[in-house]
């Protein structure tokens, strides 16, 4: 039935099942076992790291995780859930259509259903559930050691647009939009990282290519948005929307300021909060 997926979608590639503790439960055809195991244990890691990071998308009681996609230059991940402690990844090439290959995966999921429900080994907590019961960092209290024009300015030119942070190769924060306090760029800027490595992770998975050029991971939420977009030299962009915002037009727009940013150089011992 996983098979389904690449046998009727033109340029799909694999379908791996996993659980929420990165265990194999099926794969397509065609990956090799160690790739499968080391596909599997990066996707359980980016949903748990995903979810985490729900409070970032916007203020909501409920912010229940939809879908992480990845986008290489020759390729794209897809993941969504599949039952309870579940999840179906999908790796296709870069010009697989987006929408046919979502019904298939969504189609799949609903066929098996609770045969995709997966209890955890290890009661080790619900990251959806820390995501909600966490407290949100105050995103006015502290102001940011430096704030960048530049992000404020991008923000400010797209409707449902709310944040901005960019990362140095480091992980660690070198400048952000108006708002955006200390302990919330710390705690973004841990997530954003390990949402990166596991991107990266995927290359071969979504391309065959070992070394594929990773350009973004988009993060969906009911009630908001949560991407990454490379920014040159080993940096990245972390940025949060609302669920109406034009996504194509916010990364643009980021985009469009990145050789800006990077052109500054902002000290390597910068970090946000610092006096």
């Amino acid at each position: 039935m996983v098979q389904d997926i690449v046998d009727n979608v033109p340029r799909a590639r694999h379908a791996v099942v996993l659980s929420a503790d990165g265990i194999t439960r099926g794969a397509t055809n065609g990956l090799a076992p160690k790739d499968v195991r080391t596909i599997s244990a990066a996707m359980a890691g980016m949903q748990s790291l995903s979810r985490a990071t729900a409070h970032f998308a916007g203020p909501s009681q409920d912010r229940q995780w939809s879908q992480t996609i990845i986008e290489f230059a020759h390729g794209w991940v897809f993941l969504i859930g599949a039952g309870q402690g579940a999840y179906l990844a999908a790796a296709a090439e870069s010009d697989v259509d987006m929408q046919q290959i979502s019904f298939r995966m969504h189609r799949l999921v609903a066929r098996l259903g609770n045969n995709l429900t997966a209890a955890p080994r290890v009661n080790a907590g619900d990251p959806a559930r820390i995501g909600r019961d966490a407290a949100v960092p105050d995103e006015g209290a502290g102001s940011a050691g430096f704030a960048l024009a530049e992000l404020d300015e991008a923000i400010a030119s797209v409707h449902g647009a709310r944040h901005a942070l960019l990362l140095g190769a480091d992980g660690l924060p070198r400048g952000a939009s108006a708002g955006i306090g200390r302990d919330l760029a710390d705690t973004i800027s841990a997530a954003m990282t390990g949402i990166h490595a596991y991107s990266r992770a995927t290359a071969p998975f979504a391309s065959g290519l070992q070394d594929d050029e990773w350009r973004q991971t988009v993060i969906e939420f009911q009630h908001g948005w949560i991407f990454l977009i490379a920014a040159g030299e080993g940096a990245f962009l972390a940025a949060a929307a609302e669920p109406d915002c034009d996504i194509e037009e916010f990364t643009s727009r980021l985009s469009d300021v990145i050789p800006t940013l990077t052109a500054r150089q902002v000290p390597q011992g910068g970090v946000l909060g610092d006096a």
